[in-house]
């Protein structure tokens, strides 16, 4: 695929830069999606362990269905496409990436600025104190505990729960902000966080979407690349030092 011109020039004078990344970059990984036709969601019913009341019933199903997704994630490897949004860091002064992701992917490739809306399957908290519990807990005595005699949970966002605060409104304002926001492997149907897509729109942001097919937002997009992003944001890279090695 040939990268329109338009997307070039705009990168050519573009400071500051968004990636807002869902399932199908991670996809590209080997991690199943929730929503595709091989989806874990077609198998298991997260509506039914993704919750708190759940979590709260049998918590002993619930950290069975995340240790089994943790192991998935810790097989996985970013791929060229995460590492392209690396290199962006090295050409552009200010490259952020909002993630929908749980999977800790982009920080393992090297990303420096990423906010989490979703959460991170690495990470852990108790339900009572709020104490971060990162890394690996230990599940031979059954459901881990706290030391306060709280339940251990994984620090991601269920159905029913508001986003992290924070992460969102930092979100928000790199949308706001941004020169170029890049919709990377999502469908932009999850709300709150498919508004940022909007927000940066409505503020003068050049979108451009890398999804292997059409989706909500390929009607208000600028320009919609359809591929793999493995293999259309490496172009997009080398395109970009091509240009600054012949100026």
């Amino acid at each position: 695929m040939d990268i329109p011109s338009n997307v070039i020039e705009k990168l050519q004078s573009a400071k500051k830069i968004v990636f807002f990344s869902g399932a199908g970059i991670s996809a590209e990984s080997g991690i199943p999606t929730f929503r595709g036709k091989d989806g874990i969601w077609n198998k298991l019913s997260p509506e039914e362990l993704a919750n708190f009341n759940a979590f709260i019933k049998n918590p002993k199903l619930v950290w069975e269905w995340y240790n089994y997704r943790k192991s998935i994630v810790h097989q996985a490897k970013p791929n060229l496409g995460h590492l392209a949004i690396v290199e962006f860091e090295n050409i552009f002064s200010e490259v952020i990436v909002i993630t929908q992701n749980v999977d800790n992917l982009h920080r393992r490739a090297g990303s420096k600025k990423v906010y989490e809306l979703h959460g991170n399957i690495e990470r852990n908290f108790c339900i009572k104190c709020k104490k971060h519990y990162d890394g690996d807990l230990d599940f031979q005595e059954g459901v881990p505990n706290c030391s306060c005699g709280g339940l251990i949970r994984p620090d991601v966002v269920w159905f029913g729960e508001m986003l992290p605060a924070e992460q969102f409104r930092l979100s928000e304002k790199a949308a706001q902000s941004c020169d170029i926001f890049l919709i990377v492997g999502t469908s932009a149907v999850v709300y709150p966080a498919a508004s940022l897509v909007y927000t940066a729109k409505s503020n003068g942001a050049f979108l451009v979407e890398v999804n292997i097919e059409e989706t909500e937002v390929s009607t208000i997009v600028d320009v919609s690349l359809f591929g793999e992003s493995g293999k259309i944001l490496p172009k997009i890279v080398e395109q970009i030092k091509q240009i600054r090695i012949n100026k």
